[in-house]
């Protein structure tokens, strides 16, 4: 293979957004200059695809792809198998799958998951509240949000919050600085929406050292370990006050925190 990169073509009679996920999280798995991605959505006959398929594999042929029509699924097997090239079928499986045990027939209509309705506008309706409510901005509208996040600074409470907007849930996070009194609309939330987050102090003050390096500025006592530790205590003592679930965002993914939001939701 040398220092070249090989190529995973993605295709799709869609956009290929599902198809382009699965291939960069496996691409993920193996070093950053092994694989590269390339995008080709669209394709809406066999001629087309089977041309694709031709114009692009090379010596070393990587495909991905989401068909929602059965016949362009068998095409790319049949196209697969004649040009010898490694295809992995991201949708179909799961699909059959699906049919199988319900006992019907799914629809073939490409592009179904992105159609705009009552659920896509629910999702940017909770997408534009977690922008709206960041960072303790609005408080008089806590009362309307799913999940309410609330911590000391540089404890990932912007970056969940938007994730679990995207994820579909209205996220407002409420900052809890020393010496400053939270807002009174956090204390008449339910508590089993309030969320505390909380890390080691140690690590929060490498956090905030780093966070000041890269911003060229400075704030007694913002990165000192004794005023971390004394900070965390007094944010302690108001999620004790609420009764909310804390969580410990210690060296964990944003993901696996929201995760872990929204298994306690479902309960």
């Amino acid at each position: 293979m040398g220092n070249e990169k090989l190529t995973i073509h993605v295709l799709s009679d869609s956009l290929g957004e599902t198809a382009d996920m699965v291939a960069r999280a496996a691409a993920s798995q193996f070093p950053a200059d092994v694989f590269e991605l390339e995008r080709l959505p669209r394709i809406s006959t066999r001629r087309q695809l089977r041309d694709l398929v031709m114009a692009h594999c090379k010596a070393s042929c990587i495909f991905f792809y989401t068909f929602a029509k059965e016949e362009l699924r068998s095409e790319m097997r049949l196209v697969a198998e004649d040009f010898d090239a490694c295809a992995v079928d991201v949708l179909g499986p799961a699909v059959a799958a699906l049919a199988g045990a319900s006992d019907t027939s799914p629809s073939q209509e490409a592009g179904v998951v992105r159609r705009t309705d009552q659920g896509y506008f629910h999702w940017l309706e909770a997408v534009e509240y977690a922008v709206k409510h960041d960072d303790g901005r609005n408080p008089e509208g806590l009362a309307g949000a799913d999940v309410v996040l609330i911590g000391v600074s540089r404890t990932s409470k912007t970056p969940l919050s938007m994730y679990l907007g995207f994820k579909g849930f209205r996220t407002a996070n409420v900052p809890l600085a020393k010496g400053s009194a939270p807002p009174h609309e956090l204390f008449d939330v339910d508590p089993k929406r309030v969320f505390g987050l909380t890390c080691d102090a140690d690590l929060l003050a490498r956090i905030r050292t780093q966070r000041m390096s890269e911003l060229g500025a400075y704030a007694r006592g913002y990165a000192d370990r004794e005023a971390v530790e004394r900070e965390l205590e007094e944010a302690r003592r108001v999620m004790r006050t609420i009764g909310c679930l804390v969580v410990r965002t210690n060296d964990r993914a944003i993901e696996e925190t929201a995760h872990e939001i929204i298994r306690y939701l479902g309960r």
